[in-house]
């Protein structure tokens, strides 16, 4: 029983870490107290995907030797505090971007490699479902936490720094409790040796292509997610708010689905039909986004094609460097956050400019069809073993 204590843990503590996704929450809110215009106030969010996975490349390194315990309870620290801090913007504005954006995205990127690690070393005859289900909160948590936000600033008239702080105690405590629960299987042995260089593994002709794919889902996703509530010009509030609550949830069932979908079809056959799927629904977007119920639908859509994102390339990643290469080539391919996460910042400046997401929507849209060329194009490759040089 023990593997599925440590896979419910892994689920809340991925809940926590996934906050940021109700970004799209505050952002009203944040521009009617700072005066800050769409574009700087996607800063916090920005940032977060850049500290994040630029955190990831070495939490990956660093993992064999800390232990996923260790690491969990490191990063679920940073992760709070990060939060907590975001509450003094009403002081200065760079005090949120600095701590939503640099001090929870390192703690987030110290903390959310653990529980696919550890999962998929649990459970490794279901890697893609066990790494659907372990990232499902990932996604899935932001629904509840943009209804919690929601709820704390226009029921009991909190400002978005207050409902920062309160959120950011709750998730030291809930994460730190979750990553105790972090360890790996008897007999694990995970020696320092067993590295991949990381100058060969970039060099890999497969690693690139997955890389380009993984940068066109993301930008898709953290695009259409940043900015959901302003996508239809005509929608309520309440619009908004339920159409970020259902991108979280449909995020969730994206992770789990495509996940099982790996486990059978593979990764080449899902990762191009991933890409492709986002691909068609932002190219449909004008047609989509004329109603309420529109917006809803798109946030459905989009939310589940980007939830694949984050299962199907760390699930790739086992399946072709195994079950030892999650952490430190995953950590690698996951920095495709860094260049993906300029899309909201960019969404928004062409918001701005035109009044308009279309250009936006319209030019991922056109990278994700090149993506998905390119990956369907490219050769099958074997399976690469860890290099026994130190890594440099």
């Amino acid at each position: 029983m023990q593997r599925y204590v440590i896979l419910a843990a892994s689920v809340l503590m991925q809940m926590c870490l996934g906050a940021t996704y109700s970004w799209s929450v505050y952002v009203q809110p944040l521009k009617a107290l700072t005066g800050l215009a769409q574009g700087p106030v996607q800063l916090p969010f920005t940032v977060f995907y850049f500290a994040f996975p630029f955190t990831m490349i070495f939490a990956g390194q660093w993992l064999p030797r800390l232990g996923p315990r260790r690491s969990a309870v490191v990063g679920g620290i940073l992760f709070g505090c990060g939060w907590w801090l975001a509450g003094w913007g009403d002081v200065h504005f760079g005090l949120t971007v600095l701590g939503i954006g640099l001090l929870a995205g390192i703690g987030v990127g110290m903390a959310y490699i653990v529980p696919i690690a550890t999962c998929i070393r649990w459970f490794p005859e279901h890697k893609g479902l066990v790494t659907g289900v372990a990232v499902a909160g990932f996604g899935g948590g932001a629904a509840l936490v943009s209804q919690i936000g929601a709820w704390r600033m226009h029921a009991h008239g909190d400002t978005p720094f207050e409902t920062f702080q309160l959120l950011g105690l709750v998730f030291m405590l809930l994460v730190v409790a979750a990553g105790l629960c972090m360890r790996n299987p008897p007999g694990t042995r995970l020696a320092v040796t067993r590295r991949f260089s990381w100058r060969e593994t970039i060099a890999r002709r497969e690693f690139q292509i997955l890389y380009l794919a993984m940068f066109c889902g993301l930008a898709a996703g953290f695009a259409v997610n940043a900015n959901l509530k302003e996508l239809y010009a005509g929608g309520t509030l309440r619009a908004g708010v339920g159409a970020v609550g259902a991108f979280a949830l449909a995020n969730a069932a994206g992770r789990i689905g495509w996940g099982w979908g790996f486990d059978r079809l593979g990764g080449r056959v899902m990762v191009g039909a991933n890409l492709l799927c986002q691909a068609l629904v932002l190219l449909l977007s004008p047609y989509i986004l004329v109603s309420p119920a529109g917006l809803l639908l798109f946030a459905v859509l989009t939310g589940f094609n980007y939830g694949g994102v984050l299962v199907l390339y760390a699930s790739s990643v086992a399946q072709h460097w195994g079950s030892a290469g999650v952490g430190q080539v995953y950590g690698l391919l996951f920095s495709a956050n860094i260049p993906a996460a300029l899309a909201p910042l960019a969404a928004g400046l062409l918001f701005d400019a035109f009044d308009s997401f279309r250009p936006a929507l319209w030019g991922i849209a056109a990278l994700l069809i090149l993506a998905a060329v390119a990956f369907l194009r490219s050769p099958r490759a074997a399976a690469v073993q860890p290099s026994t040089e130190p890594l440099q």
